[in-house]
């Protein structure tokens, strides 16, 4: 079911704020070219302060997939109370922000999604849709990560974030903002920031073209992060 205009753009969870990651730990290796990737198990609703693999390229090696926690944590900061803030990065201000200018120049990465969720307002429920590329292929998210350190009560972590930009044609009945999305061709162009291709950075940080993407309403269930398993995305019945 395509969203439609009776319901009103709900006051949203975050900009993006919930994905899913359901591929194969060995296809998604394919896809992303990773040598080896850890087991993981498929996630239908992936939300802040939860881990997911993050793929990265550090200098003069191969790409990876570590396993990260969404919501960066600055190398500077003295606790991890910032995370809740910093699930999403706005592409068109990261470079410059405090909390973001230092990974957005060195530490680039892509997050693997089968999809992402929406929300939209009918009364008083919140409906979510599912938002996923109209050709069935999986989505690389444009991310960045960082290394915190932890501090006398709170132990190490490596945290990324999801960039966003203004929402194309396909989203914006859903909400203004939508993930970067990173083609294959720009894969490597993204995660090495030297040298420096003022094109392709244009390019990975504007909406993605119209059609792209398609929506289909799914079970309420999504909103709630303590529920999982495919048949979230399995529209709500009424009986």
């Amino acid at each position: 079911e395509r969203a439609r205009s009776k319901y009103a753009p709900a006051p949203p969870f975050a900009m993006c704020g919930r994905y899913a990651l359901t591929i194969e730990p060995a296809i998604l290796a394919g896809l992303f070219a990773l040598e080896s990737l850890f087991d993981f198990a498929p996630r239908y609703n992936l939300a802040p302060t939860q881990e997911a693999p993050v793929v990265t390229r550090p200098p003069g090696e191969e790409r990876r997939a570590t396993a990260m926690r969404w919501g960066l944590v600055p190398s500077w900061s003295k606790d991890a109370k910032i995370a809740g803030r910093t699930i999403n990065a706005r592409s068109e201000t990261a470079a410059e922000k405090p909390s973001f200018r230092a990974a957005f120049k060195r530490r680039r990465a892509l997050v693997p999604a089968s999809w992402f969720y929406e929300w939209q307002r009918d009364g008083k429920a919140k409906i979510p849709f599912r938002i996923q590329r109209a050709d069935g292929a999986p989505l690389a998210l444009a991310g960045l990560f960082e290394h915190w350190m932890g501090s006398s009560t709170e132990a190490p972590r490596t945290t990324f974030t999801i960039l966003t930009s203004s929402a194309n044609e396909d989203v914006v009945g859903l909400h203004d903002r939508m993930p970067c999305i990173v083609e294959p061709d720009d894969f490597d162009r993204w995660l090495d920031p030297e040298p420096r291709d003022d094109a392709a950075l244009a390019r990975i940080l504007a909406p993605a073209p119209a059609g792209t993407l398609g929506t289909d309403r799914v079970s309420t269930r999504v909103n709630s992060v303590r529920n999982e398993g495919p048949t979230l995305v399995e529209p709500d019945t009424l009986f």
